[in-house]
Protein backbone atom coordinates (compact mmCIF):
# COMPACT_ATOMS: atom_id res chain seq x y z
CA UNK A 1 0.00 0.00 0.00
CA UNK A 2 1.25 3.47 -0.79
CA UNK A 3 -0.07 4.95 2.46
CA UNK A 4 0.43 3.79 6.02
CA UNK A 5 -2.08 1.00 6.83
CA UNK A 6 -4.46 1.80 9.67
CA UNK A 7 -5.09 -1.27 11.85
CA UNK A 8 -7.62 -1.77 14.65
CA UNK A 9 -6.66 -4.41 17.24
CA UNK A 10 -9.55 -5.72 19.34
CA UNK A 11 -8.64 -8.00 22.27
CA UNK A 12 -9.71 -8.05 25.90
CA UNK A 13 -6.21 -9.17 26.98
CA UNK A 14 -4.35 -5.92 27.61
CA UNK A 15 -0.90 -7.53 27.36
CA UNK A 16 -1.61 -9.06 23.96
CA UNK A 17 -3.30 -5.87 22.79
CA UNK A 18 -0.33 -3.71 23.74
CA UNK A 19 2.30 -6.11 22.40
CA UNK A 20 0.57 -6.42 19.03
CA UNK A 21 0.06 -2.67 18.85
CA UNK A 22 3.70 -1.90 19.60
CA UNK A 23 4.94 -4.52 17.13
CA UNK A 24 2.78 -3.24 14.28
CA UNK A 25 3.78 0.36 14.99
CA UNK A 26 7.45 -0.66 14.73
CA UNK A 27 6.62 -1.96 11.28
CA UNK A 28 5.23 1.37 10.08
CA UNK A 29 1.54 0.85 10.69
CA UNK A 30 -0.93 3.14 12.44
CA UNK A 31 -2.68 1.25 15.22
CA UNK A 32 -5.71 1.80 17.44
CA UNK A 33 -6.58 -0.53 20.31
CA UNK A 34 -9.94 -1.65 21.68
CA UNK A 35 -10.76 -4.05 24.50
CA UNK A 36 -14.35 -4.85 23.49
CA UNK A 37 -17.02 -4.34 20.86
CA UNK A 38 -18.19 -1.00 22.24
CA UNK A 39 -14.71 0.49 21.91
CA UNK A 40 -14.27 -1.15 18.51
CA UNK A 41 -17.38 0.46 17.03
CA UNK A 42 -16.45 3.72 18.72
CA UNK A 43 -13.19 3.74 16.75
CA UNK A 44 -15.01 2.73 13.55
CA UNK A 45 -17.40 5.67 13.88
CA UNK A 46 -14.58 8.19 14.00
CA UNK A 47 -11.88 6.65 11.79
CA UNK A 48 -11.26 4.67 8.62
CA UNK A 49 -9.45 1.38 9.06
CA UNK A 50 -7.80 -0.90 6.50
CA UNK A 51 -8.02 -4.06 8.61
CA UNK A 52 -9.30 -5.32 11.98
CA UNK A 53 -7.47 -7.88 14.11
CA UNK A 54 -10.31 -9.37 16.15
CA UNK A 55 -10.07 -11.78 19.09
CA UNK A 56 -12.72 -14.48 19.05
CA UNK A 57 -13.05 -15.19 22.78
CA UNK A 58 -13.99 -12.04 24.67
CA UNK A 59 -16.38 -11.47 27.57
CA UNK A 60 -19.71 -9.99 26.62
CA UNK A 61 -20.11 -9.79 22.86
CA UNK A 62 -17.58 -12.17 21.32
CA UNK A 63 -15.65 -11.91 18.07
CA UNK A 64 -18.13 -14.00 16.09
CA UNK A 65 -21.00 -11.67 16.95
CA UNK A 66 -18.90 -8.59 16.25
CA UNK A 67 -17.80 -9.97 12.87
CA UNK A 68 -21.43 -10.69 11.99
CA UNK A 69 -22.36 -7.09 12.89
CA UNK A 70 -19.51 -5.77 10.73
CA UNK A 71 -20.61 -7.77 7.70
CA UNK A 72 -24.20 -6.54 8.06
CA UNK A 73 -23.20 -2.87 8.34
CA UNK A 74 -23.10 -1.37 4.80
CA UNK A 75 -20.16 1.01 5.22
CA UNK A 76 -18.11 -1.58 7.17
CA UNK A 77 -19.03 -4.81 5.39
CA UNK A 78 -15.85 -4.96 3.30
CA UNK A 79 -13.28 -4.10 5.99
CA UNK A 80 -10.93 -7.13 6.13
CA UNK A 81 -10.90 -9.10 9.39
CA UNK A 82 -8.24 -11.44 10.76
CA UNK A 83 -9.63 -13.43 13.65
CA UNK A 84 -7.49 -14.64 16.57
CA UNK A 85 -8.66 -18.02 17.87
CA UNK A 86 -7.66 -20.39 20.66
CA UNK A 87 -5.30 -23.17 19.60
CA UNK A 88 -7.23 -26.27 18.61
CA UNK A 89 -10.62 -24.58 18.35
CA UNK A 90 -11.12 -25.64 14.73
CA UNK A 91 -14.91 -25.33 14.89
CA UNK A 92 -14.68 -21.72 16.03
CA UNK A 93 -12.30 -20.89 13.18
CA UNK A 94 -14.73 -22.35 10.65
CA UNK A 95 -17.63 -20.41 12.17
CA UNK A 96 -15.48 -17.27 12.10
CA UNK A 97 -14.89 -17.70 8.37
CA UNK A 98 -18.59 -18.34 7.87
CA UNK A 99 -19.28 -15.03 9.61
CA UNK A 100 -17.04 -13.32 7.05
CA UNK A 101 -13.53 -13.27 8.52
CA UNK A 102 -10.85 -13.11 5.82
CA UNK A 103 -8.27 -15.17 7.69
CA UNK A 104 -7.53 -16.53 11.14
CA UNK A 105 -4.52 -17.13 13.35
CA UNK A 106 -4.47 -19.49 16.35
CA UNK A 107 -3.13 -18.34 19.72
CA UNK A 108 -0.37 -18.34 20.80
CA UNK A 109 1.08 -16.79 17.66
CA UNK A 110 4.31 -15.26 16.47
CA UNK A 111 3.82 -11.51 15.84
CA UNK A 112 5.78 -11.89 12.61
CA UNK A 113 3.24 -14.42 11.37
CA UNK A 114 0.43 -11.99 12.20
CA UNK A 115 2.29 -9.24 10.33
CA UNK A 116 2.67 -11.52 7.30
CA UNK A 117 -1.03 -12.37 7.36
CA UNK A 118 -1.97 -8.68 7.65
CA UNK A 119 0.20 -7.75 4.67
CA UNK A 120 -1.22 -10.61 2.59
CA UNK A 121 -4.85 -9.66 3.34
CA UNK A 122 -4.14 -5.98 2.65
CA UNK A 123 -2.58 -6.88 -0.71
CA UNK A 124 -5.66 -8.87 -1.64
CA UNK A 125 -8.02 -6.13 -0.50
CA UNK A 126 -6.07 -3.51 -2.43
CA UNK A 127 -6.53 -5.36 -5.71
CA UNK A 128 -4.15 -6.21 -8.56
CA UNK A 129 -0.81 -4.52 -8.97
CA UNK A 130 0.33 -2.63 -12.07
CA UNK A 131 1.63 -5.74 -13.85
CA UNK A 132 -1.64 -7.59 -13.21
CA UNK A 133 -3.90 -4.81 -14.41
CA UNK A 134 -3.53 -5.50 -18.12
CA UNK A 135 -4.47 -9.16 -17.74
CA UNK A 136 -6.99 -9.18 -14.91
CA UNK A 137 -8.68 -5.78 -14.85
CA UNK A 138 -11.93 -5.15 -16.67
CA UNK A 139 -15.00 -7.37 -16.76
CA UNK A 140 -15.78 -11.05 -16.52
CA UNK A 141 -19.13 -12.50 -17.57
CA UNK A 142 -20.25 -15.97 -16.45
CA UNK A 143 -23.64 -17.64 -16.08
CA UNK A 144 -25.34 -14.24 -16.60
CA UNK A 145 -23.30 -12.73 -13.75
CA UNK A 146 -20.80 -9.90 -14.34
CA UNK A 147 -17.73 -8.95 -12.32
CA UNK A 148 -16.07 -5.55 -12.70
CA UNK A 149 -12.55 -6.02 -11.33
CA UNK A 150 -11.74 -2.33 -11.54
CA UNK A 151 -14.58 -1.46 -9.16
CA UNK A 152 -14.56 -4.91 -7.51
CA UNK A 153 -18.31 -5.13 -8.14
CA UNK A 154 -20.29 -8.30 -8.75
CA UNK A 155 -23.76 -8.00 -10.29
CA UNK A 156 -26.44 -10.66 -10.52
CA UNK A 157 -28.33 -11.53 -13.73
CA UNK A 158 -30.95 -9.03 -12.54
CA UNK A 159 -28.30 -6.33 -12.17
CA UNK A 160 -28.31 -6.37 -8.38
CA UNK A 161 -25.00 -5.50 -6.71
CA UNK A 162 -23.73 -8.42 -4.61
CA UNK A 163 -21.22 -7.65 -1.87
CA UNK A 164 -18.18 -9.93 -1.57
CA UNK A 165 -15.58 -10.09 1.17
CA UNK A 166 -11.97 -9.92 -0.03
CA UNK A 167 -11.63 -13.68 0.50
CA UNK A 168 -14.74 -14.44 -1.57
CA UNK A 169 -13.60 -12.04 -4.28
CA UNK A 170 -10.16 -13.65 -4.54
CA UNK A 171 -11.69 -17.11 -4.68
CA UNK A 172 -14.05 -16.09 -7.49
CA UNK A 173 -11.16 -14.52 -9.44
CA UNK A 174 -9.15 -17.76 -9.07
CA UNK A 175 -12.00 -19.68 -10.72
CA UNK A 176 -12.75 -17.07 -13.40
CA UNK A 177 -9.13 -17.09 -14.52
CA UNK A 178 -9.20 -20.92 -14.75
CA UNK A 179 -12.66 -21.93 -16.00
CA UNK A 180 -13.44 -25.63 -16.56
CA UNK A 181 -10.28 -26.62 -14.73
CA UNK A 182 -10.27 -28.68 -11.54
CA UNK A 183 -8.61 -26.83 -8.66
CA UNK A 184 -7.87 -28.62 -5.41
CA UNK A 185 -7.92 -27.10 -1.95
CA UNK A 186 -4.14 -26.59 -1.80
CA UNK A 187 -4.09 -24.81 -5.17
CA UNK A 188 -6.95 -22.52 -4.18
CA UNK A 189 -5.36 -21.64 -0.86
CA UNK A 190 -2.08 -20.86 -2.60
CA UNK A 191 -3.84 -18.75 -5.27
CA UNK A 192 -5.96 -16.79 -2.80
CA UNK A 193 -3.75 -16.56 0.28
CA UNK A 194 -0.25 -17.41 -0.86
CA UNK A 195 0.30 -20.17 1.68
CA UNK A 196 0.04 -23.94 2.05
CA UNK A 197 -2.93 -25.60 3.67
CA UNK A 198 -2.53 -26.97 7.19
CA UNK A 199 -3.80 -30.47 8.04
CA UNK A 200 -7.09 -29.09 9.38
CA UNK A 201 -7.41 -26.01 7.17
CA UNK A 202 -10.97 -25.77 5.86
CA UNK A 203 -10.91 -22.06 5.09
CA UNK A 204 -11.30 -22.60 1.34
CA UNK A 205 -14.35 -24.81 1.87
CA UNK A 206 -15.96 -22.20 4.10
CA UNK A 207 -15.27 -19.31 1.74
CA UNK A 208 -16.60 -21.40 -1.15
CA UNK A 209 -19.77 -22.17 0.77
CA UNK A 210 -20.32 -18.44 1.35
CA UNK A 211 -19.63 -17.66 -2.31
CA UNK A 212 -22.06 -20.34 -3.49
CA UNK A 213 -24.81 -18.89 -1.31
CA UNK A 214 -24.38 -15.62 -3.17
CA UNK A 215 -24.16 -16.83 -6.79
CA UNK A 216 -25.91 -20.20 -6.97
CA UNK A 217 -29.67 -20.59 -7.46
CA UNK A 218 -29.42 -23.68 -5.23
CA UNK A 219 -26.23 -23.69 -3.14
CA UNK A 220 -26.86 -27.32 -2.12
CA UNK A 221 -26.88 -28.37 -5.78
CA UNK A 222 -24.46 -25.89 -7.37
CA UNK A 223 -24.46 -25.44 -11.12
CA UNK A 224 -21.71 -22.81 -11.45
CA UNK A 225 -18.94 -23.98 -9.10
CA UNK A 226 -19.19 -27.75 -8.83
CA UNK A 227 -17.46 -30.18 -6.50
CA UNK A 228 -15.28 -32.85 -8.10
CA UNK A 229 -15.18 -35.85 -5.79
CA UNK A 230 -11.65 -36.51 -4.63
CA UNK A 231 -10.32 -33.73 -6.81
CA UNK A 232 -11.52 -30.31 -5.74
CA UNK A 233 -13.76 -27.78 -7.45
CA UNK A 234 -14.43 -26.56 -10.98
CA UNK A 235 -16.07 -23.48 -12.47
CA UNK A 236 -18.48 -25.19 -14.90
CA UNK A 237 -19.50 -22.11 -16.85
CA UNK A 238 -18.31 -20.26 -19.92
CA UNK A 239 -16.31 -17.16 -19.00
CA UNK A 240 -16.05 -14.23 -21.38
CA UNK A 241 -14.31 -10.85 -21.19
CA UNK A 242 -16.83 -8.40 -22.70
Amino acid sequence: MTRTPHILVVDDDREIRDLVGQFLKRHEMRVELAQNGKEMFGHLETGRFDLIVLDLMMPGEDGLSLCRRLRSTPNLSQVPVIMLTALGEDTDRIIGLEMGADDYLPKPFNPRELLARIKAVLRRAEGPGPQENEETSGHYAFADWTLDTTKRELRSPEGVLTTLTSGEYDLLIAFLERPNRVLNRDQLLDLTRGRDAGPFDRSVDVQLSRLRKKIEADPKDPAIIKTVRGGGYILAAEVTRP
